[in-house]
């Protein structure tokens, strides 16, 4: 039987932690009997930190005339990624702030130089806000900018913008950026032109249970309606140097128990999800090693390069070694993965 979100407000709010452990550590070893836990070797590529949507949860943009702001040459980008090939990487996550003077042509020709010039890498790029806005200034739909930016070798994007898929949460996060259903539409378009994706979930600002709950919903309707999403990955806000810890709104983070009970709960409830994954970047290696006994089953990315939540004041590291060694501590077999989750190697 399918978990209404009934039932996971129960589990959410009077659940006993040890038991969803176990019910979410048991229903991740129907999906992967083989016991195989994967990671991703990557680089988060922050193009520009340039924005104007402002959200008052990000530490990390920029004005345009702020003395820090920035925007990546070509060249320099090839550098990072030709750095990430020496140690075996596979994949960039490129995503930045929200530019306001760059049009699609711009990112036709970032994408096309990339792909020809790096065949071997793929590229999951652009949160559902910097397509919202491409699409704007460039007068073109969703899918008309997939479409041309696939066509130049955009593999997959990612589910950042998505936060909490509420729209009262928004207005007061985040109030000019996108709205919950435009990010849906914009996953749906993907999806429908056959480009995969990721939903993600940032909970720890002002949401309710029942938001969270409701943020579930969407995503797992979304996924039953086409099957486009390849994981879930879900954090919690960090909020040193952000608006809403100056402005006194949110000041403290989240407990370690509050991010496996939601893990827990999520692994049970997105039942059309095969994969979920441990946020240790925020969580640090233990509690990202202890979430793969609450229902994660992919450790994530090494993460060569993270600049955003780094600006929140939070650095966690990891290497490959190290993430073998996380996983085989847990009794899991580790496997390095590609973008697809097709297996690359395993450490047995």
């Amino acid at each position: 039987m399918r978990l209404s979100k009934s039932e996971a407000l129960h589990l959410i709010r009077d659940g006993d932690l040890r038991e969803l452990g176990r019910m979410a550590l048991q229903r991740k070893r129907e999906l992967h009997p083989k016991r195989i836990t994967t990671f991703i070797v990557d680089r988060n590529i922050n193009y520009t930190n340039i924005c104007w949507v402002n959200c008052d949860f990000c530490a990390f943009y920029r004005k345009p005339n702020d003395p820090e702001a920035y925007l990546l040459s070509f060249e320099e980008i090839d550098r990072k990624i030709e750095e990430l090939i020496e140690i075996g990487g596979t994949q960039i996550l490129f995503q930045g702030g929200v530019h306001p003077k760059l049009k699609i042509d711009y990112y036709e020709e970032l994408v096309n130089h990339i792909h020809k010039k790096y065949p071997q890498i793929t590229i999951h790029g652009f949160s559902a806000v910097e397509i919202s806005y491409i699409a704007k200034v460039s007068n073109l739909s969703y899918h008309q900018v997939l479409k041309r930016l696939q066509a130049k070798g955009l593999s997959s994007i990612p589910g950042a913008g998505a936060e909490i898929l509420s729209d009262r949460v928004r207005s007061i996060i985040s109030p000019r950026k996108l709205s919950s259903q435009e990010w849906l539409d914009i996953h749906r378009a993907a999806h429908e032109i056959g480009m995969k994706t990721t939903a993600t979930m940032m909970y720890g600002t002002v949401e309710s249970d029942e938001e969270i709950v409701e943020h579930w919903q969407r995503i797992r309707d979304l996924q039953d309606e086409t099957g486009g999403f390849r994981a879930f990955i879900m954090w919690s806000f960090q909020p040193k140097n952000t608006a809403l810890q100056r402005k006194g709104i949110v000041t403290q983070k989240t407990t370690p128990n509050r991010y496996l009970r939601l893990l827990a709960v999520s692994r049970l409830f997105l039942d059309n999800f095969k994969n979920i994954q441990s946020s240790w970047v925020t969580q640090g290696s233990y509690i990202g090693q202890l979430a793969l006994l609450f229902g994660a089953n992919d450790l994530g990315s090494t993460m060569m390069e993270e600049n955003v939540v780094r600006a929140a004041g939070v650095t966690n590291q990891m290497n490959q070694e190290e993430m073998i060694r996380l996983i085989r501590d847990v009794g899991e077999i580790p496997a390095k993965r590609n973008t697809a989750y097709e297996i690359l190697e395993v450490f047995r």
